[in-house]
């Protein structure tokens, strides 16, 4: 098994699951069990001025032997709460034959090409899988398996040019609290890149503005047998708030560029009922727009059932990097040539949804985001490829190299 892959299997056997409801950062402390194991590392393997701060964020610098900018890599180290992340089981399927993957006998769960058609891409390669009860971790343990890799290998090769690298593994990005604390400062780069997409050969700079929204709907309760004219049911004036809403702007209707409202949870009773949503749209504009509707349909429930039936709370999460990084084509240019050296066409894709970097990149951190190899994250039927993990950790050292003045 390849470096690469060896310390991907070790990583995601460290529960390392965020907790949005959490109000401590870290969300859970079980992120600094793998910011540890990877701060001992880079100890080990020679990289300075290696730390790991109180807030869990774990940083290290790989010193320059060439001029050149300082360049940042970036992984997150926790994974998402939609399923479980404890005792993760990864299993490596050679030489993917393009059908269905068992992934437990035993519970009828398989990964099949009939639901996710990408899966044909991989015929004759490798794939990263699990057993089923987990999701896999590859977001973005997968990013954080090359980033350590393409160290070791600059490390150990100091033939290879390149200026100051600049390494950061972060807590809480799958909870939108990722650079909460981040020490732009200290962490020393210029420019960077978060590694934490997907498909090889993706490269993005575009993602979504984003707000989350609150609706908060006040009933009134009474004996069912006497409500008739009396009962203000909030349940069913929340549904009524959900009806006025475009049917279609919905994550499971849209795509590439195409905003959404997205209801993902609801609880209450008569008296009040509450829903929480993220509204999404690459156009700051749209997403305006979107605030607006929300507005327009709450007023008009409180025109219809009193005034304070309908309250919203909407509050601004991230913005479109892309204003952010257009100012530093090389940034791009350098990361589809160092694919293509690596014979991957780059591909420039909208990312529907944000990572650490577009929030860094306002910060003042210039910060597009680079594929992992990872597909169908937050799921147990999230996997990886192994040879396009294995290509990345060697595309990161080719880009280290590309940005290495003469």
């Amino acid at each position: 098994m390849t470096e690469v892959l060896e310390r991907f299997f070790r990583y995601v056997k460290v529960d390392t699951q965020s907790r949005e409801e959490s109000e401590t950062f870290p969300s859970t402390e079980k992120q600094k069990d793998l910011g540890r194991i990877l701060k001992r590392e880079l100890e080990e393997m020679g990289a300075s001025d290696v730390r790991m701060d109180s807030w869990g964020y774990v940083y290290a610098q790989i010193p320059a032997n060439a001029p050149g900018p300082a360049l940042g890599l970036i992984s997150h180290m926790d994974t998402s709460e939609a399923v479980s992340g404890k005792d993760v089981k990864p299993r490596l399927v050679e030489d993917y034959d393009g059908g269905d993957v068992v992934l437990n006998e035993e519970k009828g769960i398989v990964l099949s090409p009939a639901d996710y058609p990408e899966m044909k891409r991989y015929i004759g390669k490798r794939l990263i899988v699990t057993d089923g009860t987990t999701l896999l971790g590859a977001d973005d343990k997968a990013g954080v398996s090359e980033i350590m890799t393409a160290a070791h290998t600059l490390l150990t090769h100091p033939e290879i040019r390149h200026g100051k690298i600049c390494i950061a593994f972060t807590p809480d990005e799958e909870v939108g609290r990722g650079v909460d604390h981040f020490d732009v400062e200290g962490f020393g780069a210029e420019i960077a890149y978060t590694v934490d997409g997907g498909a090889l050969g993706e490269i993005e700079y575009e993602n979504f503005n984003a707000a989350a929204m609150n609706v908060t709907v006040t009933g009134k309760s009474i004996h069912p047998g006497d409500a008739k004219g009396r009962m203000k049911n909030a349940v069913t004036l929340a549904m009524e708030f959900q009806s006025l809403l475009p049917a279609h702007q919905v994550p499971e209707d849209t795509e590439g560029y195409e905003g959404f409202f997205h209801v993902h949870e609801i609880a209450g009773d008569v008296e009040r009922t509450v829903m929480k949503y993220i509204l999404r749209d690459h156009d700051r504009g749209k997403l305006a727009e979107k605030k607006r509707i929300a507005q327009a349909a709450a007023d008009f429930l409180n025109e219809k059932y009193g005034a304070g039936t309908v309250s919203l709370a909407i509050a601004d999460q991230y913005e479109n990097m892309k204003e952010m990084i257009l100012p530093h084509p090389e940034l791009i240019d350098l990361a589809k040539e160092a694919l293509r050296k690596h014979g991957v066409e780059p591909q420039e894709v909208p990312i529907r949804g944000g990572t650490d970097g577009a929030r860094l990149s306002y910060m003042g951190l210039p910060c597009p985001n680079l594929c992992t190899g990872g597909h169908n994250f937050h799921g147990r039927f999230e996997y990886a490829c192994a040879d396009s993990m294995e290509t990345m950790a060697q595309v990161l050292v080719t880009l280290a190299e590309s940005f290495a003045r003469a």
